[in-house]
């Protein structure tokens, strides 16, 4: 059987990022098929729909996305807490089941007090984790449970719950799970079937894989990995590093007043902490545009002509990594230009003997 990688993009309906202003709808869907079609015909398994408190429904987008594709997966983000997770089990079993099996979770618990009271929660991030882990027995309960069961918890109270539709995928889909903070690493490590984190240098990443799979092992339990990072490719390496500095440029004019203020989560002070070593590390991992966008999210990028990103993503491979989150600065043209990324990767990632750390689960395809 020959070794296999997962690619994930990222998708919204509507055109934005670090450097482009959002403009025209904020729900364009037209666009939004567009961009997904993009993601499928370059190769992608799946796209990631993300979650902020103010922007558009992320169930609704996934719809729109799986009926306007014929084999692109959908990752799905969802914060614990705003839906009964019940609810939530039946919504994402249903979608599922619409979608012929191409959906994924991905469990965003929320690392931004502001971001959360925007939409009426106020819990501490210690409460918000014990919330997620309950959350997540319920969700997968639900789904598995072969009769009415009972729930007497901190956060949820339920009295024979049970749910008729199931997932596709026994025993219920994937489950990704962001957040690298010690509260994040022990509730992954009972849920998670795919760990994933943010675009930081090899040896912190092997070190921070290596804590992960070992919280897991204690619940015997062995998920796979999956690093986010966005690839600034062009035709050399001397052009991609042209372009990398413009964009850097950019993303400093474009920065909001809270770039400068530190940040709440673990995953963003990691990528920042990893921007204080240097501009430029590993092979090619550019870190300068995370201490720019104040690490609000993936924000590192790998420079380089196709080989030199793909050599990259093979570094990261063999610490374990068996899923790429990638994107790019310029969402749209990029996304168009990834596929011979993704082609060369798998195909030497098949001429392996498999990642070098510990046991590896294959990737969670649709």
């Amino acid at each position: 059987m020959t070794n296999t990688v997962e690619f994930i993009g990222m998708i919204a309906p509507q055109q934005y990022s670090e450097i482009i202003p959002p403009s025209g709808p904020v729900v364009d869907p037209d666009f939004t098929i567009r961009f997904a079609k993009a993601h499928e015909d370059a190769g992608f398994d799946r796209v990631l729909i993300g979650y902020f408190s103010t922007a558009p429904d992320g169930f609704i987008v996934a719809s729109w996305v799986l009926q306007a594709t014929g084999r692109l997966g959908v990752l799905l983000a969802h914060r614990p807490g705003f839906v009964a997770p019940t609810v939530a089990a039946r919504k994402l079993a249903t979608l599922d089941q619409f979608s012929g099996g191409r959906l994924a979770l991905h469990v965003i618990t929320g690392g931004s007090d502001e971001d959360q009271a925007r939409d009426g929660d106020f819990l501490d991030k210690a409460g918000r984790y014990r919330r997620t882990d309950e959350y997540l027995d319920v969700l997968r309960r639900t789904w598995t449970a072969t009769e009415p069961f009972d729930v007497d918890g901190e956060f949820y109270s339920v009295r024979r719950a049970f749910s008729a539709v199931r997932c596709v995928r026994e025993p219920h889909l994937p489950i990704y799970f962001g957040g690298s903070s010690p509260e994040a690493v022990a509730v992954s490590a009972k849920h998670a079937d795919v760990y994933a984190l943010w675009g930081e240098p090899l040896a912190e990443a092997a070190a921070h894989i290596e804590e992960v799979k070992a919280a897991a092992a204690d619940h015997d339990r062995y998920p796979a990995i999956s690093l986010s990072t966005r690839p600034i490719l062009a035709a050399t390496d001397a052009e991609a590093w042209d372009r990398a500095y413009r964009i850097l440029e950019q993303v400093k004019r474009h920065a909001p007043r809270s770039a400068s203020v530190e940040p709440q989560n673990a995953g963003s002070q990691r990528l920042l902490a990893a921007a204080a070593k240097g501009d430029v590390l590993d092979r090619c991992l550019f870190t300068p545009l995370a201490t720019a966008s104040g690490a609000r999210g993936n924000s590192t990028a790998l420079v380089g002509s196709v080989e030199t990103v793909t050599a990259a993503l093979l570094d990261y491979y063999e610490i374990g990594v068996t899923t790429f989150l990638i994107r790019g600065y310029d969402p749209y043209e990029d996304t168009l230009g990834y596929g011979e990324l993704i082609a060369r990767v798998r195909e030497q990632v098949a001429r392996r003997p498999g990642p070098r750390s510990s046991v590896v689960s294959p990737p969670l395809r649709p």
